[in-house]
């Protein structure tokens, strides 16, 4: 976001400062397609407009009007991810795909944040999801090779981006930096807010009155525990809780699990993978509460995509994961805000 008193990206000295880290852009991206290439992946290019944009409660998309024929207009969106599309190539018989689909989201705006962003995401259809581990590292690798970098950075933190990332679990990771027992407050997909926020408050952790279960996790990830994860090496933040599947199938082992993941370097989120639920009842059971949560909240909800729903029932087995490619970008060329690695930000 750029400052008042900074000159625009399009002036010709500002530009010649970004223009390195623009270039370096341009080399991470060809070098992890050239990586997916060799590892049989398909490039697709799905749609940007979508009759949905996804069914998390917090996420706010951008909306349209589509007019038909008959002069009707009809509501459709801008898509938060291309994981709708994707999901429907996978059920229609392709088997590794990956896009670098540009995505947009509303009420996000920041040093991590612009409303228009590029995400890759990719899909490996038999393949267990720890698999996207191997993936996530080896695009640090090859990101920072383009940038010419040792070390991934981001407001004085280190992280190397050529050592194995660290595994740690969620209930691990709040066990150790917020003194939570997680799954204590858990019973299969089911959650106990007044005993999480009882563990909450003994640790001096404060809470808004109206706080959910949900509200809490998010709450105490970003302040206690976040901030730890990725110094020194990668973190992979591993086996979120059942109540926070979105669209991940339940761990086989553990009820109160599920198979998603996400990648940090630096205390930078940069991936959310899934071990993918294939299960179009399960799935519509879930996006249901999250738009009754929408509704209770922000007092709107998004339509249901019933194409992906009934996509789902035909999608193989398979594992799935998103990336900020921008985000990448950021900590490979050490730049201090995500305009700095769009060619045309925001203004």
């Amino acid at each position: 976001m750029q400052s008042a008193d900074e000159s625009p990206w399009w002036d010709r000295d500002r530009h010649a400062g970004r223009r390195p880290l623009l270039l370096a852009r341009g080399r991470i991206q060809a070098a992890i397609r050239d990586w997916l290439g060799a590892q049989d992946f398909l490039e697709v290019d799905q749609l940007a407009l979508a009759v949905s944009p996804g069914n998390e409660a917090h996420l706010h998309a951008f909306e349209t009007r589509q007019i038909g024929n008959d002069g009707v207009p009809r509501p459709m969106y801008l898509h938060t991810s291309p994981e709708f599309a994707m999901k429907k190539l996978l059920a229609a018989g392709e088997s590794r795909i990956f896009a670098f689909a540009h995505v947009w989201r509303n009420r996000e705006r920041g040093a991590l944040h612009s409303p228009e962003f590029c995400m890759l995401e990719w899909y490996r259809v038999g393949q267990d999801y720890r698999v996207l581990f191997e993936d996530c590292a080896q695009y640090l690798r090859l990101a920072a090779e383009g940038a010419g970098a040792e070390m991934l950075r981001y407001r004085g933190a280190e992280c190397d981006p050529f050592a194995t990332p660290q595994v740690m679990s969620v209930a691990e990771a709040f066990a150790e930096y917020a003194g939570i027992d997680l799954l204590a407050t858990c019973d299969g997909a089911d959650t106990d807010a007044r005993a999480l926020r009882a563990q909450a408050q003994g640790q001096g952790i404060r809470l808004g009155d109206g706080d959910t279960w949900s509200d809490m996790l998010s709450r105490i990830l970003v302040e206690k525990v976040e901030p730890h994860l990725g110094h020194g090496r990668p973190l992979i933040l591993d086996r979120y809780p059942a109540a926070e599947a979105a669209l991940a199938r339940r761990a086989r082992d553990e009820p109160r699990e599920a198979e998603r993941f996400e990648l940090y370097a630096c205390g930078v989120e940069l991936a959310n993978g899934f071990g993918e639920l294939t299960d179009p009842s399960e799935q519509r059971r879930r996006f249901e509460l999250e738009m009754q949560e929408k509704a209770r909240i922000y007092g709107e909800r998004y339509p249901l995509d019933e194409d992906f729903l009934a996509a789902l029932a035909q999608m193989p087995p398979a594992s799935g994961c998103a990336l900020g490619f921008d985000r990448l970008v950021m900590l490979a060329s050490g730049a201090p805000r995500i305009d700095e690695v769009i060619w045309t930000p925001l203004v």
